[in-house]
């Protein structure tokens, strides 16, 4: 860690097999500095509950008024298989185990658009049509 002590606490523990992973909220004392970095709580984390680091993901993190304590929420998957399927795209792309889609602004707004257009049980169907021709796009 760094020259400052920070002290890692777990509280509401939860078991969830049904996603293959455990599940905490964290809380972190951080005197002297302004935050601590994720890469350096899951090697922490990782290391409490006996599992990889690559395996711990850490989000939803806010520094309390005034500082020196943050709290956050951390998920710890089984195997890494869990971790890609459960694990929404935005955070794997965070952890860097994903690939962020580029989409111009434009192409969003004309999918947008073109799902606006269709009414009734068409319209789930002509959204996705509309998402996959701005992901060509």
């Amino acid at each position: 860690m760094s020259d400052q002590s920070v002290v890692v606490k777990t509280r509401k523990f939860m078991k969830n097999p049904l996603l293959s992973r455990r599940q905490m909220i964290v809380d972190i004392i951080h005197p002297g500095r302004a935050n601590v970095a994720k890469s350096e709580l899951q090697e922490v984390i990782g290391g409490m509950h006996k599992s990889d680091a690559k395996l711990v993901v850490l989000f939803g993190f806010r520094t309390k008024f005034g500082g020196g304590k943050s709290t956050g929420f951390c998920v710890i998957y089984d195997n890494e298989d869990a971790l890609m399927k459960f694990e929404p795209k935005h955070r794997l792309v965070r952890q860097g185990l994903g690939e962020r889609v580029e989409k111009s602004r434009k192409a969003i707004k004309e999918a947008k658009n073109k799902g606006k257009k269709v009414r009734g049980t068409g319209a789930s169907i002509a959204k996705h049509k509309a998402k996959r021709a701005a992901q060509s796009d």
